[in-house]
């Protein structure tokens, strides 16, 4: 058994690699790599931005820099921010977050944390939330390197400069962003440098950031070849934690305690969780609740059952699955699923609500308030997260916020069938953002003696 931090551990030692997107102390990944603009775009006057001695050189006509790499997928919601900057005479610049790349023009979405030491034409200074909360007397000086900390946590900005605290900062509810800067509405995205004028100079180095959201996949299969080096090859620029899960179950690779130990040898002291997939209903009657609490944590779904009349089905095998009647299906389906979550010992309810082919266009009807709400009231009750598939995008935006509304805890998995659909959690970000998810809302697998098998115990 590994613990939880001693995996993290690994696993950030095999990101501290020199390039862009390496982690080092306490979480933080860099942005920049201190000798190109690679992962970074400029819009118009892309010649503004150049790289000198370690350093990115806004000199030019106006333009914008975005960070367009790989970490977190470019899309930041909860986060620090760490800069050094410094400022020739009469210089002005900007660094923006909760932005989008955009061709020219005024950055139209996100906010800036303004950089003008001596810029008369401004009146507005280093650290100012710009049109939010301004500071108007300079706190640092031209030719010097200061360091701009920026935290950004749900409605809360702060903006410390040179160790300084000079803006602390409450969104209100309902937003009011200024008239002529609409997009000034904290959400996520990325960030971006500004090259204000011609006459301006500013330096931007020591570009790091510590992302407050965790972001995981924990639903990763080594699959049609893929291997654990082609994980760390697709994640670790990305920042994001791997979760590799072992098949286990009737008509699956592994159906015994000698085949869990083999899957958790194959994974010793790789950088990644070791999870296990719980297949079927009989799996709670194979495996030792020993050999189980050996994994990081265990997941499940409601795709395998047996109906009424004694059939077994998997859901996505459409020769499988016996539909006679539409209501009296998702009754089952729902019952077997509230079944699974009270009895078998997991931590996460995977592909939830998923629907077999023949009626999975009639999701949105045959979900119904209370057909959902008996689903997560089950997963609430017996602490078992809900995940955010993103291969087969499940389940439903109203599903996830009635489910954040009761408390449940969610997690992220691509669910990939190969080596090819690894994906890149598109949908299960997406829903995150849109129901307003922050850290506190997600699954973090539980330590050792902590673990629902051990717990709960396996079902008599």
């Amino acid at each position: 058994m590994r613990l939880v931090m001693s995996l993290v551990g690994v696993f950030m030692a095999v990101l501290a690699i020199p390039a862009s997107g390496q982690t080092g102390d306490q979480g933080w990944v860099s942005l920049f790599d201190g000798k190109s603009l690679d992962g970074w775009k400029a819009g118009a006057n892309a010649g503004t931005f150049s790289v000198c001695e370690g350093a990115i050189v806004a000199h030019g006509p106006n333009s914008h820099l975005f960070y367009v790499g790989p970490v977190y997928y470019g899309d930041f919601k909860d986060f620090e921010l760490k800069v050094d900057v410094r400022t020739e005479p009469q210089a002005n610049g900007g660094v923006f977050f909760h932005t989008q790349y955009q061709e020219k023009g005024l950055v139209a979405k996100g906010f800036e944390v303004q950089v003008n030491n001596s810029d008369r034409t401004d009146p507005l200074k280093t650290g100012s939330l710009y049109k939010m909360q301004d500071v108007r007397e300079a706190p640092v000086k031209d030719g010097e390197w200061f360091t701009m900390h920026v935290v950004v946590e749900g409605r809360h900005v702060t903006v410390d400069v040179a160790g300084r605290k000079l803006v602390d900062w409450t969104e209100p509810q309902p937003p009011q962003p200024p008239s002529d800067r609409l997009g000034r509405v904290l959400s996520s995205g990325t960030f971006a440098l500004q090259g204000h004028d011609e006459r301006s100079t500013v330096y931007y180095k020591n570009i790091y950031v510590k992302p407050l959201f965790p972001l995981a996949d924990y639903h990763v299969h080594l699959k049609g070849g893929l291997t654990i080096d082609d994980l760390v090859a697709i994640f670790q620029p990305r920042a994001v934690k791997i979760g590799v899960a072992e098949n286990c179950g009737v008509g699956n690779p592994v159906t015994n305690d000698e085949g869990l130990k083999k899957a958790l040898q194959k994974l010793e002291g790789k950088p990644v969780y070791r999870a296990m997939q719980a297949e079927g209903r009989e799996w709670v009657k194979m495996f030792s609740p020993e050999m189980i609490a050996k994994f990081d944590y265990v997941f499940t779904d409601s795709m395998t059952w047996t109906n009424d009349r004694g059939k077994r089905m998997r859901l996505w095998m459409p020769n499988e699955v016996e539909v006679a009647d539409k209501q009296q299906f998702m009754e089952m389906l729902v019952d077997r699923t509230v079944g699974i979550l009270n009895n078998e010992p997991i931590d996460i309810y995977v592909n939830p609500t998923f629907l077999p082919a023949v009626i999975a266009s009639e999701y949105d009807t045959l979900w119904t308030d209370a057909r959902m709400d008996k689903v997560i009231q089950a997963a609430v009750k017996n602490g078992v997260a809900i995940e955010i598939n993103a291969r087969y995008k499940l389940p439903s935006e109203t599903f996830i916020k009635r489910a954040k509304a009761a408390g449940a805890k969610f997690s992220f998995g691509t669910n990939n069938a190969s080596k090819d659909d690894l994906g890149d959690l598109a949908y299960s970000r997406l829903m995150a953002a849109r129901c307003g998810l922050t850290k506190d809302d997600m699954f973090v697998p539980k330590p050792d003696g902590q673990k629902p098998v051990q717990k709960k115990g396996l079902p008599r």
